[in-house]
C-alpha cells in the first residue's frame, strides 16, 4: 500500500513538472523592442548655421505626417542662440545616411563641440523640446521629471 501510494505520488509529481513545461514553453516571446539609431555627434559643418551655440537638428521626412507637428514646434526654439535645421530625406539622404537614421521625426540637440545633449524619436511635445534646450543651456533649470508628475 505505502509503495502504491508512493508511486501515484510521483506520477502525479512529474505530470505537474511535465505540464509546467509544456505551459512555459507555450508563452510567447515578448515582443521585439525598437532600437533607434540615434546620433551621439554631430559634425556642424553639415547644418544650417554651424556658428550658433546650440544646433538642433530635426530628420524628417515628406511622407511624415508627425513630422510636420515635430518641425512647427521645432521651429519655435529657433533664435540667435539656436539654429534649427530640418534635415528632410527626400532632400538630404545622404545626411540621414551618414547618422544613420533610420526613424523619423528624430530630433537632436547638440553644443558646440557637436555633442548631442539630448535626443528624441517620434513625437514630443512643444514643453519637452523647450525643457530639453533650457536644461543643456543652463542645467537645473528645469524640474526634474517626477516634479511634473500628479499627485494623487
Amino acid at each position: 500500500m505505502l509503495l502504491s501510494t508512493l508511486l501515484v505520488a510521483v506520477v502525479i509529481g512529474a505530470v505537474a513538472v511535465l505540464a509546467a513545461q509544456v505551459l512555459r514553453s507555450r508563452k510567447p516571446e515578448p515582443p521585439t523592442q525598437a532600437q533607434w539609431t540615434i546620433p551621439q555627434q554631430l559634425d556642424r559643418a553639415d547644418f544650417d548655421r554651424p556658428e550658433a551655440e546650440w544646433i538642433v537638428a530635426l530628420f524628417t521626412s515628406t511622407t511624415c505626417e508627425s513630422c510636420e507637428r515635430m518641425t512647427a514646434k521645432a521651429e519655435v526654439l529657433r533664435s540667435d542662440a539656436v539654429a534649427v535645421d530640418v534635415v528632410d530625406y527626400q532632400s538630404k539622404p545622404d545626411v540621414h545616411k551618414r547618422y544613420g537614421i533610420d526613424a523619423v521625426p528624430t530630433l537632436v540637440i547638440a553644443g558646440r563641440d557637436g555633442v548631442v545633449g539630448r535626443s528624441f524619436v517620434g513625437p514630443a511635445t512643444a514643453t519637452d523640446l523647450w525643457a530639453a534646450v533650457a536644461e543643456l543651456r543652463e542645467p537645473g533649470s528645469t524640474p526634474p521629471p517626477e516634479a511634473h508628475t500628479p499627485q494623487s
